[in-house]
């Protein structure tokens, strides 16, 4: 092999070794379809024994100062952007959860689990509660919302379905922490959970 052929191998195996680091990098930095002001938080069905009525809980998050963010680049290197390009490091400070528990079939799923309530089903509906957790690696804190508000139909108003709004007001909260809002009974009883994660 002469050497006018060495080099031109030379130089296509490091063109070759650009064009892969290049393209690499290209997929780590693209980023993720955008966040919205409204981003769904799942949902869950439980049974209520002894009456046997069936519950679905709906989440969804509200936070318009998320809005148009998005996600660049994944795993160590994974951070939120906003909108004019700055990096979010926490949390925005206000957000809510709206929780909607209905007594209709809306999803067409079998409940995941059961729980015991001598309250009628509807009375149980008004009488849920709410608890913020966020988790730091090992450590975890309770957040109390700043309010709780039972939107659409009036609690004095029979109705096989409440939504509530759950208001928080949160500082120095950071992105990489995993948030989540445990839905309690009346008498404290976890029945599920839905979370509020950013990266």
């Amino acid at each position: 092999m002469n050497t006018a052929t060495i080099l031109r191998t030379c130089l296509f195996a490091g063109a070759l070794v650009i064009a892969i680091c290049a393209m690499a990098a290209s997929d780590s930095l693209h980023p993720q379809p955008a966040f919205h002001a409204s981003i769904p938080a799942g949902y869950d069905i439980l049974r209520v024994q002894p009456s046997g009525a069936v519950i679905s809980f709906l989440g969804l998050i509200e936070c318009p100062d998320l809005e148009g963010a998005q996600q660049v680049a994944e795993g160590m290197n994974a951070r939120i952007v906003s909108t004019d390009g700055k990096s979010l490091t926490h949390f925005p400070s206000s957000f809510s959860f709206r929780i909607t528990a209905s007594l209709r079939k809306t999803i067409l799923a079998e409940p995941t689990d059961t729980f015991t309530s001598q309250e009628k089903p509807e009375q149980l509906l008004l009488q849920l509660r709410f608890r913020l957790k966020a988790f730091h690696a090992l450590e975890v804190r309770e957040i109390q919302p700043e309010s709780v508000q039972i939107i659409g139909v009036p609690s004095d108003v029979p109705s096989d379905e409440r939504i509530y709004r759950i208001n928080f007001n949160v500082e120095n909260l950071p992105v990489t922490d995993r948030i989540v809002l445990e839905v309690l009974s009346p008498n404290g009883e976890r029945l599920t959970k839905f979370h509020f994660d950013l990266l």
